[in-house]
């Protein structure tokens, strides 16, 4: 029986491999576009950049250091150099395959981070298996610009699974829509008319702003916005702003909303403050042919008939007054019911002329008298 030599004995040491076969290796160098590994074979493996990911100009030292131990899948035990050329990706990409397959009969959550923003959806990568979410699956509302998800992680499902044409189609809008139905009817269960929430502006109209209150939108009227006079909602509120508001109204799964709370109502204490004989300050705040609106303060507004504007026959008011002009008056009637001011600035002026005339009164009969002393 002859002995074998050396060479015979380490070759018969070594374990043979095959075109497709799933081996381990271990990392001796890497360098940014190539790595080799010990695979317990004769030649060691070679793995590239393209054939660990499908990500352009990846760098191999980022994620591979000498000495890591990784599964690989042999593409061809001898390239022409002596050199086995080995492949990560195609294995994981077959792990990929099986693990969307499993996801798409178990109806299974998956997560993955946005590779690509495309014109029609998103693309998402799930061990080197492609997914194409649809813009009109990727949110429960419409979005023109999908760019905001870009390297996003985002969750959804598979709804179409077929590895022969590698058509793989996930939603996202489903389990978005399924969770605000939950978050909705926690919220109809807590909610009641009355109560005082917090809120997110969502979107904001000419005549309101929409508000997100965890669960579902209420309506904010431009008319509900203030006890003051709102004349464009864009001007007071924005996208994004935090606010508290009232649950006016509840009607099947819509709310109405509003911020004219009670401790605010400037009506509270008008008893008082705008008593018949109290002589006020205010701004014009629109006029008319039949007299001009004076806002006395923000929720209360009082009317200044032409008549009472001054002794002098006046047309109209806007003849003698402008929008914002400050003016002071006398309280000549008030309607607490009705919340209903009656406002004169004649009533001063024909004061005015009356202390003017007592004035007057005072200083003949002191004259007289001083005469008939005289």
């Amino acid at each position: 029986m002859s002995e074998l030599t050396f060479e015979q004995m380490l070759e018969q040491s070594l374990k043979t491999i095959r075109n497709g076969e799933v081996i381990e290796g271990t990392v001796i160098d890497v360098k940014p576009d190539v790595a080799v590994l010990n695979i317990g074979y004769k030649s060691d493996g070679v793995l590239t950049r393209n054939e660990y990911t499908n990500e352009a100009n990846f760098d191999l030292t980022t994620a591979l250091k000498v000495d890591d131990k990784i599964d690989v899948k042999v593409i061809k035990v001898n390239d022409g150099e002596g050199q086995v050329l080995l492949s990560y990706k195609r294995l994981a990409l077959e792990k990929g395959y099986k693990r969307i397959q499993d996801a798409f009969e178990n109806k299974e959550v998956l997560k993955a981070k946005v590779a690509q923003v495309l014109d029609g959806g998103l693309s998402v990568v799930v061990d080197e298996a492609r997914i194409f979410i649809p813009a009109s699956l990727v949110s429960n509302v419409y979005e023109k610009d999908l760019s905001k998800y870009a390297d996003q992680e985002i969750e959804f499902v598979i709804t179409e699974y077929n590895p022969k044409r590698r058509r793989f189609i996930g939603d996202r809008k489903q389990l978005l829509v399924a969770k605000k139905a939950e978050e909705q009817k926690a919220l109809f269960e807590k909610i009641h008319i009355g109560d005082i929430v917090d809120g997110v502006v969502k979107n904001v109209t000419d005549f309101g702003a929409f508000i997100d209150l965890g669960g579902a939108d209420g309506l904010l009227h431009i008319s509900e916005m203030s006890w003051g006079r709102v004349e464009n909602p864009k001007k007071v509120f924005k996208v994004g702003d935090a606010v508290k508001v009232l649950i006016k109204d509840i009607d099947g799964t819509k709310i109405a909303l509003s911020m004219k709370f009670d401790d605010t109502n400037p009506w509270k204490d008008a008893t008082s403050k705008y008593a018949v004989g109290n002589v006020v300050s205010g701004k014009v705040a629109r006029m008319t042919d039949f007299g001009a609106f004076i806002e006395l303060e923000a929720g209360v507004d009082a009317l200044l008939h032409v008549s009472q504007i001054s002794k002098e026959h006046i047309e109209k008011p806007s003849d003698v007054l402008s929008v914002g002009q400050e003016v002071e008056a006398k309280i000549v009637d008030f309607n607490e019911n009705d919340h209903k001011i009656s406002l004169s600035m004649k009533a001063l002026l024909e004061t005015d002329a009356d202390d003017d005339a007592d004035v007057v009164s005072v200083d003949v009969e002191q004259v007289i008298s001083e005469e008939g002393e005289a």
